[in-house]
């Protein structure tokens, strides 16, 4: 977790707030504020009068006060405000998600939509969330979203590629577009070679082609070319420009238990190894239509070396894109 917030250097005032301008190029400004109180802030400044439509949105979120509040000169300024002081972590990576969504705005009108409806994503994360991501969720979505951005790189048009990524979802595959299912695993430097496949469904599929993709990683920080899971979403959003796939996008982060929190800025990885596998009718797997009568919830390990022989070429994954 960063030590230095974005309001450290501001000075508590002894009435109403100090402000600190964030340093990313919006169509609005944005501040970093404290008030008397010593609250943290987060200010976006708009121009004209947005009440109606604010009353007609309102959102409400447990430990932040969400106000539209008056200013000068026709402007209004929308304030959130942290109520637990133990909660900076959390808000910080509320606020500075809103900061990048907030680039996709043309105006004061649609940098509130932008605003009000980002407030709405992170309550429902805020409402279901338990404990950050555990080492090895952070290396599993890490590389599913590296085979989506794979995908968007390959041509694939937005909307298709963020429906094709079914692993928030809970599916048995991870991927499933066309008539082709990939079920993606990762696996850390350090771990031997095999892979946990954790249940009797997912080498299972009633598509034409299901693969297996294996993408082990390396946390090399200062490694060229290594991202964290934060720069990695960064830039998967920086490739979505169609604004109803951005929602969906954003949507499936919440459902896996992802925010931008700077918890998730370390670890830094790079990809070491990429193998691709075809899986047939005789790879060697648990699969349910096999199962003897009574045996379920299935979980396995499959060593690397005894599925060599069904390695294929990667592209021929997409051939279908």
């Amino acid at each position: 977790m960063l030590e230095v917030s974005p309001w450290d250097e501001i000075v508590v005032p002894n009435a109403d707030f100090n402000v600190r301008q964030v340093r990313v190029d919006t169509i609005v400004p944005c501040f970093w504020g404290r008030d008397a109180f010593g609250s943290c802030l987060f200010i976006v400044e708009l121009q004209g009068d947005h009440s109606s439509r604010y009353r007609k949105s309102m959102v409400t979120v447990k430990g932040v006060d969400v106000d539209l509040r008056a200013s000068d000169m026709g402007r209004q300024n929308l304030v959130l405000t942290l109520e637990n002081h133990v909660n900076r972590d959390l808000f910080e990576g509320l606020c500075r998600s809103l900061v990048f969504a907030l680039k996709r705005a043309t105006d004061s009108a649609s940098s509130l939509e932008i605003s009000l409806a980002h407030i709405l994503r992170w309550k429902a994360f805020l409402s279901g969330r338990g404990v950050y991501l555990t080492a090895d969720a952070v290396r599993g979505l890490f590389a599913e979203l590296v085979f989506l951005e794979e995908l968007l790189y390959r041509g694939m048009p937005n909307h298709n590629a963020v429906e094709a990524w079914l692993g928030p979802e809970r599916s048995h595959q991870d991927f499933i577009f066309g008539n082709t299912a990939v079920e993606i695993k990762s696996l850390s430097g350090k771990e031997k070679s095999s892979v946990r496949i954790s249940s009797e469904d997912q080498l299972e599929s009633v598509n034409d082609d299901l693969f297996l993709r294996i993408y082990r990683l390396n946390s090399i920080s200062d490694a060229q070319g290594a991202r964290s899971l934060n720069e990695l979403i960064s830039s998967v959003l920086a490739k979505l420009v169609d604004t109803k796939a951005l929602e969906i996008f954003e949507r499936k982060l919440v459902a896996y238990g992802y925010a931008p929190l700077p918890d998730y800025d370390e670890p830094r990885f790079v990809i070491s190894d990429v193998n691709s596998y075809r899986v047939v009718d005789d790879f060697p797997r648990l699969i349910r239509s096999q199962l003897p009568e009574g045996v379920t919830k299935v979980a396995y390990d499959i060593r690397l070396e005894t599925i060599a022989e069904f390695e294929c070429n990667g592209m021929a994954i997409f051939r279908d894109i």
